[in-house]
């Protein structure tokens, strides 16, 4: 039988019943534990580093989330096949919230990183079921509104004081409301054999040998030595020997080859990669840039950094508006232009713009100068969001839990490389550039910007100038990797063919117990929706919309 149906197409928000709008209001508030995090780490873990006397292993606090965040991303969208998406949803609240218990009574460096790496192991998998219910419920056509309203912001959540009570609320509301059909269950036997247990442990080692190895790149070792490319080139080669695994040998594959062997999909996933990865170098080092240089203090670097965080959120917003209402994502991601070539992959030419105008960023650059530089520059970091529709537009709904898994995947990888790499090439930049009577001043060992910035207040003139003017250039190399890395992303778009977004569904999951009246709704809508996206064809698929 057919595993896609458009039954369920509703066209639009206000055609939803209301045990949509409860089980999204249950996805969101889930969501909602993975929201506040990168930005209550920052500010606390200076405090938590002292009081636990851990300057020697601070940076597992981030990386041991992030790697077990990484490492579960694919397993998540197999179990979430295999044993539902509410029982997989809970557990994961469940580890969520045991690990924020443990991070928030944490006495030792050792007990907080345990902690973080099981809050890392719920937050990978909640985000994962997140998007693969919302796929569940709401054809890709339509899908665009719901994603941004989930998926727009480039914060997340590591506050273990709050987390707790979120946790039971958020729990309270997915078990009562998150009640979804699902395919006939097997027993639990033959699931667990079902799992591609060979090309999951593949990934997960993989995963973790290179975080390992970027965790250690330019702070506890160089680049250049054994105990960075040892595990770099083992995790690189790992994860290429899981996709040939999954791709000939595994019998039911975490990855299947059917989400990566087209052309349009594999753009849509290189496009993400670079798209986290300037987008996370950004948003972590400019607010150094304005301590640095400009002699900000931290809070108001902060604030500095509203101009990009303000324009993303909104940006993505409006293309998953503009998505829904025409269908038509390559209007965001590359509308072509005659006579244009930045017309043509607008986005993405944003983005190119205001990395471009940031390489040009001194010690002397006024603050207002900084504001459109930022706007345009967050504008094309919230547009690019629409690479989901280049990765899922191809694919038959079946694929949905793969993909999304797959592509939060490549995501939060590009995330754990963007941090350092920015950061060996603002060291190096700096170990050339900063007056050799200043880094004398800094232990060896220490990471030279963190150590740097706050003395740079109190250092006298002509000194203070020189050490300003150091920390400029070096920033303006950083910016300029990362421009060259945009254009990297833009060529992907090349690489794609335009493919209209689909109506269908995965008949195997959806609402459960609807009415015989809601489905025939439903149906209507979506026979609707599927001749007006016929009429809005173009006369070839690859023809740009």
């Amino acid at each position: 039988m057919s595993t896609t149906s458009n039954s369920e197409a509703q066209s639009g928000p206000a055609h939803r019943i209301w045990r949509f709008w409860l089980i999204f209001l249950a996805l969101c508030v889930s969501l909602f534990l993975t929201a506040l995090d990168l930005a209550s780490v920052g500010t606390a873990l200076p405090s938590i580093v002292y009081d636990l006397n851990g300057t020697d292993s601070f940076v597992w606090v981030s990386s041991a989330y992030t790697l077990a965040c990484t490492a579960v991303l694919p397993t998540s969208g197999q179990l979430a096949d295999l044993f539902g998406r509410r029982a997989v949803l809970l557990v994961a609240i469940l580890l969520f919230c045991a690990g924020s218990a443990v991070a928030g009574a944490a006495g030792s460096m050792a007990m907080l990183i345990a902690g973080r790496t099981v809050q890392g192991v719920g937050s990978g998998a909640i985000q994962v079921l997140v998007a693969i219910v919302i796929a569940d419920l709401i054809p890709l056509k339509d899908r665009g509104f719901f994603q941004a309203l989930t998926g727009a912001g480039v914060i997340d959540s590591r506050c273990a004081d709050l987390n707790l009570p979120l946790c039971g609320i958020a729990f309270g509301i997915v078990f009562l409301f998150l009640r979804l059909r699902k395919p006939p269950v097997q027993s639990y036997v033959a699931s667990v054999k079902s799992m591609d247990w060979i090309g999951n442990v593949i990934i997960i080692g993989s995963a973790t040998s290179c975080i390992i190895a970027l965790t250690w790149a330019g702070v506890s070792f160089p680049w250049s030595s054994a105990q960075v490319l040892a595990p770099l080139i083992v995790g690189i080669a790992g994860l290429a020997l899981a996709l040939l695994y999954d791709a000939f040998v595994a019998p039911f594959p975490v990855i299947p080859v059917a989400i990566i062997k087209n052309r349009t999909s594999i753009a849509g996933y290189v496009g993400s990669f670079f798209h986290y990865l300037v987008l996370n170098s950004v948003v972590f080092y400019l607010p150094a840039y304005f301590q640095s240089s400009k002699l900000a203090p931290p809070l108001l670097s902060g604030l500095y950094l509203l101009p990009t965080a303000l324009c993303i959120s909104p940006s993505a917003t409006l293309q998953g508006i503009i998505v829904s209402r025409t269908g038509k994502y390559r209007l965001i991601v590359s509308p072509r232009i005659k006579h244009s070539i930045a017309g043509r992959h607008r986005s993405w030419a944003a983005m190119l713009v205001g990395m471009g105008l940031m390489t040009l960023l001194d010690a002397d650059s006024p603050i207002a100068v900084t504001i459109p530089i930022q706007i345009i520059a967050g504008v094309g970091f919230g547009l690019v969001y629409a690479t989901i529709f280049t990765v899922m537009a191809p694919l038959e709904p079946v694929h949905n839990a793969s993909a999304l898994s797959f592509l939060l995947f490549v995501r939060t990888l590009s995330s754990a490389w963007a941090i350092p790499i920015s950061a060996t090439i603002l060291q190096n930049a700096l170990r050339t550039r900063l007056p050799a009577a200043f880094l004398a001043t800094i232990p060896a060992g220490h990471d030279l910007a963190y150590s740097a910035i706050p003395a740079i207040p109190a250092l006298p003139e002509p000194l203070q100038r020189e050490v300003r003017d150091a920390f400029a250039a070096s920033f303006r190399l950083v910016w300029r990797v990362m421009l060259g890395l945009c254009g990297v992303g833009l060529l992907s778009v090349a690489l794609q063919d335009h493919v209209p977004l689909h109506t269908k569904m995965d008949e195997r999951w959806g609402l459960e117990e609807e009415t015989h009246a809601e489905v025939g709704a439903a149906r209507s809508e979506g026979e609707m929706c599927d001749k007006e996206g016929l009429q809005d064809l173009p006369n070839s698929t690859n023809a740009d919309a």
